[in-house]
């Protein structure tokens, strides 16, 4: 039935125009925008619906990966944009889990959903 359709993610925010800042400006993804719902354009023609809620809550689990060659540049220029990166436990002095698995460092959009970079 749905082998043949693209099928596409979504999550809620609490504010559409700091979501289109933080989205657009400080990560630098392409984003449109129409019936006041954006549209993120992710590499490898992967959208995603970002819509407003008006009694949002924070998803508590990590919505959107970054995968990145080297994640000590992708922290250190996120830091440089105002990214501030989560402080869990087992974490380096940077926000870098470095336990088993894949290096991985979370951080969170304006609305408080959890996204992450990690090393591939």
């Amino acid at each position: 039935m749905f082998e043949n359709t693209k099928a596409f993610s979504g999550f809620s925010v609490d504010d559409i125009e700091a979501a289109k800042r933080f989205y657009g400006e400080v990560l630098g993804l392409r984003i449109t925008e129409e019936n006041g719902m954006l549209t993120l354009h992710i590499a490898g023609d992967r959208d995603t619906l970002v819509y407003p809620k008006k009694d949002h809550t924070p998803a508590t689990f990590t919505i959107l990966n970054f995968p990145v060659e080297d994640i000590e540049s992708a922290v250190d220029e996120l830091r440089a944009r105002g990214v501030e990166f989560e402080k869990y436990e087992n974490l380096d002095e940077k926000g870098i889990f470095r336990g088993q698995g894949p290096l991985i460092a979370w951080f969170t959009d304006p609305a408080g959903n959890i996204l992450s970079v990690l090393e591939v």
